[in-house]
């Protein structure tokens, strides 16, 4: 498990997205050979696709041969509602790149059968060849995608109730009503993103700091989805000063060095 500690946002969005930038470039994908990337939504990880793109436009990076496979979206919002997970994705990143939409899998919250659509969707992960790198942020109560406190660490994607803590935290982006904030959404399990060859977290911002130190300080506990990661043999976590603050000076001190 890596920790490493940038100085704030703006920088460990860039270290995040030329980690990934040097990952695809590294593989050598092609036809046939393509490199899968898990990807997540919500603000924190806007400063890196906003990178990516960077890349991208400069000529520096392709996505003709990546395929990607999206953490979660909610249930019952139309597709195009602006804050569906697929218009998240577009508008940030996909429409502002050259992957083929064909190779970016996003979960159908709508769709007619919700356990077929979970069981369809980890066996085009399968299908893939698995995640050769999942990127992933937390909520401030330490779930990673929507598994909630409580969630089995060995769970697989499926339909999940959202959390008060995270409706609320959600409520934001719905004119702050909560009642148009979905209650469920359709979620890739801890044990799919911990099935990933390589896990990237980011975690930023001081709100974050509980859940940092909960993550890579205490024991892996299901209330704290996100400290599962810390048996996955390649995890780098990526935070700034502020996602520290609850950590030992001790524990700081020793992954910058």
């Amino acid at each position: 498990m890596r920790l490493v500690i940038l100085e704030d946002y703006d920088q460990a969005s860039e270290w995040a997205a030329k980690y990934i930038c040097n990952r695809i470039i590294q593989f050598k994908p092609s036809q046939g050979r393509y490199f899968t990337l898990g990807l997540p939504t919500g603000n924190t990880p806007l400063g890196c696709y906003r990178k990516l793109i960077e890349y991208h436009r400069n000529g520096d990076l392709s996505f003709k041969y990546v395929k990607t496979f999206n953490m979660d979206e909610y249930v019952g919002l139309p597709r195009n509602h602006p804050e569906s997970y697929h218009s998240y994705m577009w508008n940030n990143f996909f429409k502002h790149i050259d992957i083929d939409p064909n190779n970016a899998h996003i979960l159908d919250g709508n769709a007619p059968d919700l356990q077929a659509e979970c069981d369809a969707f980890e066996k085009k992960i399968e299908e893939a060849g698995g995640i050769d790198l999942f990127v992933g942020g937390i909520g401030p109560d330490g779930h990673i995608a929507f598994n909630e406190p409580g969630s089995s660490l060995s769970s697989r994607t499926r339909l999940k109730t959202l959390a008060m803590d995270t409706i609320l935290a959600n409520a934001k982006y719905f004119d702050g009503d909560l009642s148009k904030v979905p209650t469920m959404a359709l979620t890739v399990g801890v044990g799919t993103v911990m099935d990933a060859r390589e896990v990237m977290i980011l975690i930023t911002g001081a709100h974050k700091a509980f859940a940092l130190y909960k993550a890579i300080e205490e024991g892996v506990n299901h209330m704290w989805t996100v400290s599962a990661f810390q048996q996955h043999p390649r995890t780098i976590f990526v935070c700034d000063e502020d996602a520290t603050l609850e950590l030992r000076v001790k524990t700081v001190k020793y992954f910058k060095g």
